[in-house]
């Protein structure tokens, strides 16, 4: 549907929330929250009335794209909201400002299409030995937890990208777990963003731990690279080149910023991804009827390989269909760092706007059963070209659009694909799943999975 089904330029003042319909319903659930109340207002700018804390919920696809892209230099990633993400990743790429400047032009070369192809024969082997890895749990039956085991896997595909060998088994397994703890223990100051630092929250305490043994493993290897950056392919060595020159504490500070804001987005969006997927081909068996058919015709029993890519055309249709209803990044605040203006609306000085991805993909002025899986809406015949740019926007756009999502759609898939052509899997989880508001969009509750091998059974 085109931008005009909304009279987006009707309202001078946006309607407003007050506390008593806003609080109850974020603390309880707060990413579907504000998929209501953007439903409720039609896409209209509308103002959250959470005591000291009033920011504008921003889901037309209009004021997106105007906020993210048009007007972007204006609205900077800033503020309260921020804090808790500044703590785990310092201020890199996902910064604002000349850290920002500085890291995207050294990362953003790193993360092109052919860059990221340069590195899928090693994401490959590594995800094969992985999947191998799992056999004895399929020959035995045995249900496992598939974030653990998702986030496990990306995170060795990921660690190999980014350190090579520079990495011992040891610290490789302690940086997963520390990151994953780290993503979910500042979920209460995410919630609650105005709680001063010096008040403790539930999760403090296991957030400073995490975020100790991150630098307890880090650290070592970015002063090493700086010492001998070395010609490798791996992304410490390559950013330790480009560092080369700067004063050497800004120096490690930096590349310690950028390696686990590079690491933490490429392990949480995946896994997270992946842990949606397995429910979702669950209640669609015609999809993942036809998703094993592909996955049977490009890569048949052997191992998957960079080859196949290109031709796992369905599967990247499901991932864009999974990514509209799963965004990673289920919000995006910016700041008014000048007065400014959605449609009629005037905004503030300051005024902290949220950018929900998972509440304007869900807009029925844009897509037709919106609560529906539908993987047809991204086909090649599909009406991607009619649609609004900003309508469908996991990744974020303008300038801050994630580099990483080149490497997504080479990691995801290689790790679909190789699932698939040994396993069929099968799920235990409740429905319906409820998104939990951590670093990216996970399922609050546990889902499990038993690997059956193709053309076998699982024990019982």
């Amino acid at each position: 549907m085109s931008s005009e089904a909304l009279n987006i330029h009707r309202i001078a003042r946006p309607p407003a929330l007050p506390l008593r319909r806003t609080l109850r319903p974020l603390l309880r659930d707060p990413v579907n929250a504000l998929g209501g109340f953007a439903r409720q207002a039609r896409g209209q700018v509308v103002r959250l009335g959470l005591g000291p804390f009033r920011p504008y919920l921003v889901s037309h696809p209009d004021h997106v794209q105007h906020v993210l892209r048009r007007d972007w230099e204006n609205h900077p990633r800033e503020g309260m909201l921020w804090k808790p993400v500044e703590r785990l990743a310092g201020r890199s790429i996902i910064s604002d400002g000349p850290d920002w400047e500085s890291a995207r032009r050294i990362m953003q070369p790193l993360f092109t299409t052919r860059y990221v192809a340069s590195l899928t024969r090693d994401m490959a082997e590594t995800i094969d030995e992985g999947i191998t890895a799992w056999e004895p749990y399929a020959r035995a039956g045995r249900w496992i937890d598939i974030y653990e085991e998702m986030s496990r896997l990306v995170s060795k595909t990921v660690i190999r990208v980014l350190f090579g060998s520079k990495i011992s088994v040891a610290d490789a397994e302690r940086l997963g777990p520390a990151y994953g703890v780290a993503a979910t223990s500042f979920a209460s100051r995410l919630l609650l963003p105005f709680a001063p630092d010096w008040i403790p929250l539930p999760g403090d305490r296991a957030f400073m731990r995490a975020v100790k043994t991150i630098d307890e493993v880090v650290m070592p290897l970015v002063r090493n690279a700086i010492r001998e950056p070395g010609d490798g392919n791996d992304i410490i060595s390559a950013l330790a080149r480009a560092r080369r020159g700067e004063e050497a504490t800004t120096a490690e500070r930096r590349i310690r910023d950028d390696l686990v804001s590079i690491y933490g987005a490429s392990v949480e969006t995946t896994a997270v991804a992946l842990t949606w997927l397995w429910p979702i081909l669950d209640d669609h068996p015609e999809v993942a009827a036809r998703l094993y058919e592909e996955v049977e015709t490009v890569v048949g029993r052997g191992p998957v390989d960079a080859e196949c890519l290109p031709r796992l055309t369905y599967m990247k249709a499901v991932f864009n269909e999974l990514l509209r209803l799963y965004p990673p990044g289920w919000i995006l605040p910016r700041r008014a760092a000048k007065p400014s203006r959605l449609g009629d609306v005037p905004i503030e000085a300051g005024s902290t706007l949220l950018i929900s991805p998972f509440a304007t993909h869900r807009l029925e002025e844009f897509w037709d059963r919106p609560e529906e899986f539908d993987p047809e809406r991204f086909a090649e015949d599909g009406d991607q070209e009619r649609r609004h740019r900003y309508a469908h926007f996991p990744f974020g756009g303008g300038p801050h659009v994630c580099i990483g999502q080149h490497l997504f759609f080479a990691e995801a898939p290689l790790m679909v694909a190789g699932i698939l052509a040994r396993f069929r899997p099968e799920v235990r989880a409740p429905r319906p799943l409820t998104p939990f508001p951590a670093a990216s969009l996970r399922p609050k509750e546990l889902v499990e999975v038993r690997l059956v091998p193709v053309g076998g059974g699982a024990a019982a």
